[in-house]
């Protein structure tokens, strides 16, 4: 688990990060606003209330430190604040020599009798006057002299402690807003995507990476994976319901006219219901081979030994092709092959494969068939000596009614089913087959799960 590939540790550290950000946005603000000079306090619209936190570490300094280095201290206010400090004693003079303004003398002059503060505003400053005692002067008026600023928003901001709560509060929602955005994007696509997906539209896709990423990716992979998945499945379905169509098209076409000719030649009629007898065989024998090509699982309810199964089907094929002078070879390095069967469909499959081989080789050469144990598993090998399959189509002939030759008759060529049926059968026992080709012809290969594995 990484930080960066798990939705759980981000949606963690997203809490904790809202969470900094207002304890830090409040910290900081109120840091900042107490750090600055009293701008509201300068008003003098509440004369009665304690100085400021800015001023009270000032005035204690101011009352405790050396002559030398009260100079250095009021320098450091001027220098860092903009605040002029002046200190009045009871001579009316500064105690650092410099001349006092009119302003600053007015103020200092309204802490006689006793008052502790007191306040002047002018158009261009804000005079704050506090009274401190020092050892070495005794009784000294501090006038604070700060310049008249404009910034409303500042100054209520340092005046309410409401408004920083709600500074907090803002900043948070941006931080909030910002990460539920991140979060959430990948989902609203996916329900978009959704609903393009359930309105038809089999093509759509996420745009996401191929490797890595958090949950939201995964999700966003699998989504891709099922909607491709559903395309190739409708698509066959249409591919399948127009083949089937196709293929029931002829044979009805012969019925319809063979019960035409027998009302019109009734002499005939002999002739006319054999045709209508065989035209009726092949549609059962194609509605029979589509409903094992579209059959559901089946129950592995009875064992079958491959050895004995190939050497009969290899003798009946050699049977078949000896006007061709075809023959198929059987070798086997093993005198039991025992896999789970159901019925005789493990018969009707490698028959299915035998016979297309044996259809497609060419004359006076051999098919040679293999049977090996790896392990676990059976592994049958065919291969013929004959033309091949185009590579880009050596997936598609274990597709329903495919055939590489389209103009070839269903007379010769069969529905192109066989193959279909054949891996349809292995797969239901667990197993597999593929086809490459060979410098010599096509080889089909079919791996099966040995009994108890």
């Amino acid at each position: 688990m990484t930080l960066r590939g798990n939705l759980f540790i981000k949606i963690f550290i997203a809490f904790w990060l809202v969470t900094i950000s207002i304890l830090g946005s409040w910290m900081l603000s109120s840091h900042y606003f107490e750090s600055q000079p009293p701008q509201r306090e300068l008003s003098g619209s509440k004369i009665t209330e304690l100085p400021h936190r800015f001023l009270l570490p000032i005035i204690y300094n101011l009352q405790n430190l050396e002559d030398e280095a009260l100079a250095m201290a009021v320098d450091d206010v001027r220098t860092r604040h903009e605040v002029e400090i002046y200190l009045v004693d009871n001579d009316n003079t500064d105690l650092l020599g410099r001349k006092i303004p009119h302003a600053v003398q007015r103020v200092a002059r309204k802490l006689q009798g006793g008052r502790r503060r007191a306040f002047l505003n002018t158009p261009q400053e804000h005079l704050v006057a506090h009274a401190l005692y020092r050892p070495q002067q005794g009784l000294v008026r501090a006038v604070f002299v700060l310049p008249a600023r404009s910034g409303a928003i500042l100054t209520a901001l340092s005046g309410s402690v409401w408004l920083r709560i709600g500074l907090a509060v803002f900043v948070s929602g941006l931080v909030c807003f910002g990460l539920s955005k991140l979060m959430t994007n990948r989902l609203k696509a996916l329900q978009l995507a959704s609903r393009r997906l359930a309105n038809g539209e089999l093509d759509t896709r996420l745009q996401v990476r191929d490797r890595g990423g958090d949950e939201t990716d995964e999700l966003a992979r699998d989504f891709n994976s099922m909607a491709e998945q559903l395309q190739q499945r409708i698509q066959a379905q249409k591919r399948l319901l127009g083949d089937v169509s196709h293929e029931l098209r002829s044979p009805l076409a012969r019925l319809r006219i063979a019960l035409a000719l027998a009302q019109v030649k009734p002499g005939n009629g002999p002739e006319y219901l054999q045709r209508i007898e065989r035209e009726a065989e092949r549609l059962e024998e194609l509605i029979g081979q589509l409903l094992s090509t579209q059959a559901e699982d089946l129950v592995l309810d009875a064992h079958m030994d491959l050895v004995p199964l190939l050497n009969q089907l290899c003798k009946d094929a050699n049977f078949e092709g000896q006007i061709d002078c075809k023959q198929i070879t059987l070798t086997a390095d093993t005198e039991e092959a025992i896999v789970a069967s159901s019925t005789d469909l493990l018969r009707k499959c490698f028959e299915n494969i035998l016979r297309n081989a044996l259809h497609h080789t060419a004359d006076n050469s051999p098919v040679s068939v293999s049977l090996t144990s790896t392990g676990d598993n059976y592994q049958i090998v065919i291969e013929d000596q004959g033309p091949g399959v185009p590579d880009d189509e050596l997936d598609s002939i274990f597709g329903e009614f495919f055939r590489v030759d389209t103009a070839r008759s269903r007379e010769s060529g069969g529905y192109g089913l066989g193959l279909a049926i054949a891996r349809r059968a292995i797969r239901q026992h667990g197993g597999d087959v593929t086809a490459e080709n060979t410098a010599t012809g096509l080889r089909v290969t079919v791996h099966l799960p040995a009994h108890g594995q």
